[in-house]
């Protein structure tokens, strides 16, 4: 259990069916308020997803463009993400969401090194197809670490079992066909979705996509092992709100 994914693993079940993962871009709102941000999103989630800047963040809605096009202004790129990361002990551990351009351009090797030293877990990337992703799942499980897959409404039932069992840390399940931070209904539908990622999956399964408050916490959480919360943590940051207190505001009221 001591590899990082695992570790990933073992911090959603730990969480007891309620678990947060906490969307920061990096660098956002600038370089040195991110070091801080990111500790104290640490402090109160049980995982913690760093987006890396980008050009054409395709499946992100605006809220993450616009924060991830600030940082792209202001310089940010993988070298001062992973600078930023070794100046701070988090308290959580933390996975990259990043398109693979970046990745391939900064050099596979390079990456997963510096990934080793700062104590990354694995990786989320959304335009790499399983397909492809061969020479990356490699080298990311040759140092413990992993590929999280995402899947969606539309996947096909035998796909869906084949992504599910290609992940490490934990399935991260679309909840929607349209991009991060649209006003989502969960309906029906989507909720017997997640009941079938969630019985062909021996990994924890994540919820994301539209999750911006607790009711969708609690209604969610009664399918799926947690959600990833990020547009609507990016919006209380922007606000000037306390994002420890609003991801601790997410989380189900336990009565009794």
């Amino acid at each position: 259990m001591n590899e990082p994914a695992a570790q990933v693993t073992a911090a959603i079940e730990a969480a007891r069916g309620n678990a947060v993962c906490a969307y920061i871009t990096a660098g956002y709102p600038s370089p040195d308020d991110f070091v801080g941000l990111v500790a104290a999103v640490a402090e109160a989630a049980d995982v913690v997803e760093v987006g890396i800047p980008f050009t054409d963040p395709m499946a992100d809605g605006q809220t993450i463009q616009q924060a991830s096009h600030a940082s792209l202004a202001q310089g940010v790129n993988l070298d001062m993400i992973f600078s930023g990361l070794e100046s701070v002990e988090l308290t959580a551990p933390h996975v990259f969401m990043g398109y693979y351009n970046p990745f391939l351009a900064y050099g596979l090797d390079r990456l997963v090194d510096r990934m080793i030293e700062v104590g990354t877990s694995g990786l989320i990337v959304p335009d790499l197809p399983l397909e492809e992703s061969g020479e990356l799942i490699s080298k990311l499980e040759g140092h413990g670490l992993g590929l999280i897959q995402l899947v969606a409404p539309t996947t096909p039932k035998e796909r869906l079992a084949k992504l599910a069992g290609a992940s490490r840390g934990f399935v991260y399940a679309v909840t929607t066909k349209g991009t991060t931070g649209r006003a989502t209904t969960f309906d029906a539908a989507v909720l017997d979705y997640l009941d079938r990622v969630k019985s062909v999956s021996e990994l924890p399964v994540l919820a994301g996509f539209g999750v911006r408050e607790q009711s969708h916490v609690a209604e969610l959480c009664r399918h799926v092992d947690g959600v990833v919360v990020g547009s609507a943590l990016i919006d209380a940051i922007d606000r000037g709100d306390d994002p420890a207190a609003f991801i601790t505001g997410l989380r189900p009221v336990e009565v009794g």
